[in-house]
């Protein structure tokens, strides 16, 4: 696993705390591989999700550290949301 990926499943599990979420989320860091979030939290793989966010690693990183709002990052096209966008906005509160 990559120190990327394993910065992000630590960074999102910061902020899921305890629980996880009902749905399957995957995020796709380019070049660097997936982190999953589900009911158990944030692990590292590529199973397949109900909502897919793809970016790069800076914008991941600056959504993860609250310098960049996860929804002006894909109105800006700095990320890609495919599959249930209901999901994805859910996310974007947990993100916050």
């Amino acid at each position: 696993m990559s120190d990327v990926i394993d910065g992000a499943v630590k960074a999102l599990q910061a902020k899921l705390g305890d629980g996880g979420i009902e749905s399957v989320v995957k995020f796709m860091i380019e070049g660097e591989g997936s982190v999953m979030i589900d009911a158990n939290g944030a692990h590292a793989g590529d199973e397949d999700a109900d909502c897919t966010l793809t970016a790069d690693s800076d914008t991941f990183q600056a959504i993860m550290d609250g310098s960049l709002n996860a929804t002006a990052a894909f109105m800006t096209g700095r990320l890609s949301v495919d599959g249930d966008m209901g999901v994805a906005m859910k996310l974007g509160s947990v993100l916050a």
